[in-house]
This record gives structure tokens, C-alpha cells and sequence, in this order.
């Protein structure tokens, strides 16, 4: 991908209907989760979205979009370190009473191959975070290396996709979701993964991590 094509619609999407979630300079249309206010550490440069858990002077934290959404396909690029963990939450809602997005939001797993949790295989890049292994086995690319993920929700049904590979899939109205739910560690949230509209939201952890060419279109 040409630097001239990075964080641009080409004529096929807008005919498509996607627009731009990060226009590749500013922060415009997001917000520290629950400190929509503050100074984020997440910075717009060099055409990508990028955090570190090193900088200092500003608020640390997940990036929340400005709008909710429902019925969409979101696709971005990703790289982190090759031991980096991050995520991408979905219908995440921003109430006072939940402090973390991953509270209510399922999340699209981004890890690298030498992280601790990579030996688990429900927490690997492209899962849906703890659900299942992937559906199709897919590696992540060398650290420095962008990674294409898509995103797709209709009705509730969800779909991850890491690198062109169908990784996971789940109907988030299904009693086996549901039952999964209820046995795990997000039991104690009563409004976890029990929205299909929320707000998207990039999870600042241990690790630094960069995005770019984060497009959606609504359905």
C-alpha cells in the first residue's frame, strides 16, 4: 500500500458508503474513555493512530469513538511489539458505573506471537477475547508489519476477520453466547456483551500500539 493511499477513501468505497473514522492528523471524533475532556496520550502522527504507555503529561486510557454504532463493517490496520497486547471493544456503553470499556464491549483480540497469553488459544489476534480459538488459524505478521482486520455486525450476528481469515463468529442473541457469558469472568457485568449498538472503542495496555486506515460503513 502506497503512503499516498493510507487513511483515503477510494472511489469504490465512498460509492460503497464508508467513510473515515481517523483522518490520519487528529483525534477528531474520539475521546478518552469516560474523560472525554482530557488531553489523550493517544497521538494522530505520521498517518497513524498511536499510544504508549510511556508518555507522560497526558491521560492514559481506551479511545472511545464520539458515535455509537450497530449495523456496520469496520476494517482498520494494526501493528504492536512482537509480545504487545491491545483490543478492539464493540457496543461498548459509557456509563459511570462501568470504569472499562472491556465491562460491557466484547473485544477483538490483538496480541503478538510472543506474548504469555499467546499459548491460549481463545486469546489469540482475531479472537473474539476468551470465546473461542480461531475459526480459521491465522498468524499474526512480523512486528513492524501492519495487520488488516475487519470487523462486521448485523443483527447481532458478529464476524472477526484478521488478514482476509474468518476468526470468529458468535450471534450475540444466542443462548450458547449467552451460557458462555454466564461462566465466565464478564458474569459479574450485567450489560456485558448484551448490547449490539455501543460505541467503538482502541484499548490502551501494557503494550505500545498503532492504527491506521480505520474505515466503516453502517448497514
Amino acid at each position: 500500500m502506497s503512503v499516498t493511499t493510507v487513511n483515503q477513501l477510494t472511489e469504490s468505497e465512498v460509492r460503497q458508503g464508508w467513510r473515515l473514522l481517523f483522518d490520519g492528523k487528529t483525534t477528531k471524533g474520539w475521546h478518552v474513555y469516560q474523560k472525554p475532556d482530557a488531553a489523550s496520550a493517544w497521538q494522530a502522527k505520521d498517518g497513524t493512530l498511536s499510544v504508549d504507555m510511556k508518555t507522560s503529561g497526558v491521560q492514559h486510557g481506551d479511545l472511545a469513538t464520539d458515535q455509537e454504532f450497530e449495523n456496520y463493517e469496520l476494517k482498520f490496520d494494526w501493528k504492536t511489539t512482537s509480545d504487545g497486547n491491545s483490543g478492539v471493544f464493540i457496543n461498548v456503553k459509557e456509563k459511570p458505573e462501568y470504569l472499562m470499556a472491556w465491562q460491557t464491549g466484547p473485544e477483538y483480540q490483538l496480541l503478538g506471537q510472543e506474548h504469555i497469553d499467546y499459548a491460549k488459544v481463545s486469546k489469540r489476534s482475531g479472537c473474539l477475547y476468551g470465546y473461542s480459538p480461531q475459526l480459521t488459524e491465522t498468524s499474526v505478521r512480523q512486528p513492524g508489519d501492519w495487520n488488516q482486520s475487519v470487523i462486521k455486525q448485523v443483527n447481532g450476528v458478529v464476524e472477526f476477520y484478521l488478514n482476509g481469515n474468518l476468526t470468529a463468529s458468535v450471534d450475540l442473541h444466542s443462548e450458547q453466547w449467552q451460557q458462555w457469558v454466564s461462566q465466565s469472568n464478564f458474569k459479574d457485568f450485567p450489560e456485558f456483551g448484551i448490547a449490539t449498538r455501543g460505541k467503538i472503542v482502541l484499548q490502551e495496555w501494557s503494550s505500545p500500539v498503532s492504527f491506521r486506515n480505520i474505515k466503516i460503513r453502517e448497514l
